[in-house]
């Protein structure tokens, strides 16, 4: 069980260690959903649901109770049926199948998103796409991943290699975009801004590219969720990265009066962002 100080500490190995332990557990979950095969459903707002989804946010949800109890926890599958009426001062943001529309199509780029959020910030991510085998953690001077990390993984923080984000010019600019959720607003402030280098990717990889120093910029002007950017975001600021909204202000957490749904925003790989829409 983790202490309270530890839950509140973003730079705690144990609390990453073992967040990043529940993670790859709900990923092997998914996994074996993917070869016994599966039906999808739809929501109500008729995105893509399976039993995957739900199955990997118990065993998240069963995992994070028992190793940080009285925690509150916000879960995608849970909210869809009701939005919480009060959010505590520190609460933890699960997205268990971030990129169900990968998932469905037999592709890689899906990902188990666990953020921590106080006061609004988010103060620990970790992401892992089990299919890529590809963990990341946010941390104290950076960010961390582990490459090839199977779902019978239980890495330790010192099997984990330090990344940052990438410094470059504006005229070098990389952005990454989303693959299935491109909206004409990106497509128009890449044209404004004349950034041409694009990497197309699904789910909450694009924030772990920009902390890995692949990419310089990621614009979001579709609707996402608090629970699809947390982890992703706690991330890439332990990387040297920002989330703002369009006007520059920074990208915050527990919007009830919105229904946890996020402004459009752009990432960047800088702490002072370079570009303002």
């Amino acid at each position: 069980m983790l202490m309270q100080e530890q839950l509140t500490d973003p730079h705690d190995q144990d609390l990453m260690i073992a967040m990043a332990h529940l993670a790859i557990e709900a990923g092997a979950c998914i996994m074996k959903h993917r070869e016994a095969g599966f039906t999808t459903e739809r929501k109500g707002d008729d995105s893509p649901v399976t039993a995957a989804d739900r199955d990997a946010e118990k065993v998240l949800a069963a995992g994070l109770m028992a190793i940080a109890p009285g925690i509150q926890i916000i879960g995608e599958e849970a909210s869809n049926e009701v939005i919480p009426g009060r959010l505590d001062d520190t609460f933890f943001l699960l997205d268990p199948l971030d990129g169900t529309r990968e998932f469905i199509n037999n592709k890689n780029d899906f990902t188990v998103n666990i953020g921590l959020i106080r006061k609004g910030l988010p103060i620990a991510g970790v992401i892992y796409a089990p299919a890529r085998k590809e963990l990341y953690l946010s941390g104290k001077d950076s960010a961390f991943m582990k490459d090839n990390c199977d779902v019978n993984d239980r890495p330790t923080f010192g099997e984990l290699t330090p990344i940052r984000a990438a410094e470059n010019e504006l005229s070098a600019y990389r952005v990454v975009a989303s693959r299935s959720h491109r909206a004409p607003q990106t497509d128009a402030f890449i044209h404004k801004h004349d950034l041409s280098d694009i990497v197309s990717v699904g789910s909450s990889l694009k924030f772990c590219i920009l902390a890995a120093g692949r990419a310089d910029i990621y614009p979001r002007h579709g609707r996402t969720m608090e629970w699809d950017t947390a982890a992703g975001h706690a991330i890439l600021l332990s990387a040297g990265g920002c989330v703002t909204l369009l006007d520059g202000r920074p990208l915050v957490y527990g919007k009830l009066e919105r229904g946890l749904d996020n402004p459009h925003f752009i990432a960047h790989a800088r702490q002072t962002p370079r570009i303002i829409e």
